[in-house]
């Protein structure tokens, strides 16, 4: 939301709307439209999924899923609560100190009281570490130290329960900064068929350097710090279940060498995420191809900054009924990231299910984002969906049920999908480009021509493109707020907009075009606008003031019903157009016990 308006203003902007002086591209009557929710579902346009930014057979090797081993042939390793015993002299012992030396499987049993394995192997040894019922905690370090070999394969027994702890203190032991219960510097591969209990109240859960890869196995893992967390990347597949409850992120994947490392990629797996950070971090990119998350970030949308677009009736800085109070910040630290799920680079989500809940935003992308699956719940305190550059939506079920704005980017491109949403601000938001005042540009659609002096005007290169889908906003701000152009060929979309404040069904800088589809809208009359031109007839009316829920009907000639429609919302201002809109054409609009008769532009 960027436009801000006296009551003075306001009046006279409403009165010279409907003075006759507008364009026949852009006037609006006294009509109503009406859309049932029931009437507005249609079956969601069908896509090609996109292209995968890897395959999942780069991303994990036989070996990752390999869980079997030979017990005859194994190392057995015995903790005995103060002390502990192997089966080979390639397990050195220490007091609790246990040393693994070369390649092999070592199959772990057993209570240790206070105490640590550590793997120190060649460079190119690959080892198995089965845990067989082990209860370990480590006062001091971690339980679990990888400190050399070539990948490390950590095995959880079919029907066994492990716990690994660590007591609340990382002392050094050598120059590396051990800061998890299960430390690793080298490649790390857990699977398996049996559960994992990590506790770390001082400092991460599972740590890689390198490639941390998950294929199996349930592990609950409470961490002061992020529950998982690798330099180079963390790959989740297969029947995993994961619970995590971190004090900073759930997820962490990041490289502060190369850029190209620290992403994230699941194809499969449970995953249940309370985290005071984010839920799911990545430094470079991360996709996501199936799975079930439930996520809460930063407490919940209810910590989220609480923002309104009900700025009616004073200037910026004034106090005009409904404008908000600016909120204390009730987080530990402002500057902390509270998204649900977040990229610094590219985002690909292509199936799923997902309940979010986050104080930040609950998918959120530093470049773009695309979503072509998957199933949707979403509770955010800011953007339910945003990237900084561009926002791509072909399919899935998507249901905000909370958010600052729903869908945020430089360009919002939607071809199909079934989008449910409600924004304290705007629906869909084309963000960028500053605001300036002036008496052209921007709102070229208004009703009724021009606008007066003094106004805000906005030059921008956003783009939002609607092409396909079924799209349901309810917006206290604008309902699409394009800073830049809008361009709609397909798709079923209905606004519910609030009838006051600066306001407006549709809001766009330079131009709106509308050549297919279906578009309902309604909401204020203030800072109203139109498309500015279409290849389908498109009315726009004015009917005066009218409560939530009244029912809107549009009707042409012949007495035929083209749309019916109750917005949850009160209302001034209809817009309706569709391919049975035919401009030049007489139709009626009711609303209620107004009905009035408009021609079509």
């Amino acid at each position: 939301m960027k436009k801000w308006i006296s009551a003075a203003l306001a009046a006279v902007l409403v009165l010279s709307m409907f003075g006759g002086c507008a364009n026949s591209n852009t006037e609006m009557d006294s009509t109503n439209i009406s859309s049932d929710n029931a009437s507005i579902s249609q079956s969601t346009a069908e896509t090609t999924e996109t292209d995968s930014v890897q395959a999942g057979s780069d991303m994990f090797t036989e070996r990752d899923y390999r869980t079997e081993y030979d017990e005859s042939g194994s190392v057995q390793i015995q903790l005995n609560g103060d002390s502990a015993t192997a089966s080979s002299d390639s397990v050195q012992i220490s007091g609790t100190a246990i040393t693994i030396t070369e390649e092999a499987t070592y199959i772990i049993s057993g209570t240790l009281d206070d105490g640590m394995i550590i793997v120190n192997a060649p460079d190119t040894a690959k080892l198995q570490l089965v845990l067989n019922g082990v209860n370990m905690n480590s006062e001091t370090s971690a339980a679990l130290y990888i400190l050399e070999a070539d990948k490390v394969f950590v095995t959880l027994a079919e029907g066994t329960e492990n716990t690994l702890s660590n007591a609340g203190t990382f002392t050094a032991i050598d120059d590396n900064n051990i800061d998890s219960v299960i430390f690793s510097k080298q490649d790390l591969t857990l699977n398996g068929l049996g559960s994992l209990t990590i506790t770390s109240p001082a400092g991460h859960g599972i740590v890689s350097k390198d490639d941390l890869v998950i294929t199996g196995g349930a592990y609950s893992i409470t961490s002061a710090s992020h529950g998982l967390d690798a330099n180079d990347s963390i790959r989740i597949t297969g029947e995993t279940s994961i619970t995590i409850d971190a004090g900073k992120d759930g997820v962490h994947a990041e490289n502060d060498e190369d850029p190209s490392l620290g992403f994230v990629y699941i194809s499969n797996g449970t995953m249940n995420i309370e985290a005071e950070g984010d839920g799911m971090s990545a430094g470079a990119y991360m996709q996501i191809e199936n799975g079930t998350f439930q996520i809460t970030a930063g407490g919940g949308s209810e910590n989220g900054t609480k923002e309104s677009s009900d700025f009616w009736g004073g200037f910026r800085g004034g106090m005009g009924p409904g404008q908000p109070m600016e909120q204390a910040d009730t987080t530990s630290d402002s500057s902390t990231s509270m998204k649900g799920i977040k990229s610094t680079g590219d985002l690909s989500i292509t199936g799923g299910t997902f309940t979010i809940n986050s104080a930040d935003d609950s998918v959120h992308s530093n470049t773009s984002l695309t979503v072509s699956g998957g199933v949707f719940e979403i509770a955010s305190g800011d953007d339910a969906f945003h990237a900084d550059e561009t926002l791509t939506v072909t399919a899935g079920v998507i249901n905000i049920a909370e958010s600052y704005e729903g869908l945020e980017a430089l360009h919002v491109d939607i071809q199909g999908g079934e989008i449910t949403l409600v924004a304290t601000d705007d629906g869909l938001n084309a963000a960028g480009g500053t605001d300036s005042s002036g008496t052209a540009g921007g709102r070229d659609g208004m009703f009724g021509g021009g606008r007066m002096g003094g106004g805000m005007s906005s030059a921008s290169n956003g783009s939002i493109v609607i092409s396909g889908g079924t799209l349901y906003i309810n917006a206290s701000g604008d309902g699409i707020d394009a800073n830049g152009s809008l361009e709609i060929s397909d798709g079923y979309i209905t606004i519910v907009g609030p009838n006051q404040g600066d306001t407006a069904t549709l809001d766009y800088d330079t131009s709106a075009v509308i050549t297919g589809g279906t578009f309902i809208g309604s909401g204020a009359s203030g800072m109203a606008q139109t498309f500015s031109s279409s290849e389908q007839g498109v009315i726009s009316i004015n009917m005066g003031s009218q409560a939530a829920g009244t029912t809107i009907t549009i009707t042409d000639t012949e007495g035929n019903t083209l749309a019916t429609f109750s917005p949850e919302l009160p209302f001034s201002i209809i817009i309706f157009s569709s391919p049975s809109v035919v401009s030049g054409e007489t139709y009626t609009v009711t609303a209620g016990a107004v009905s009035e008769r408009t021609t079509a532009s």
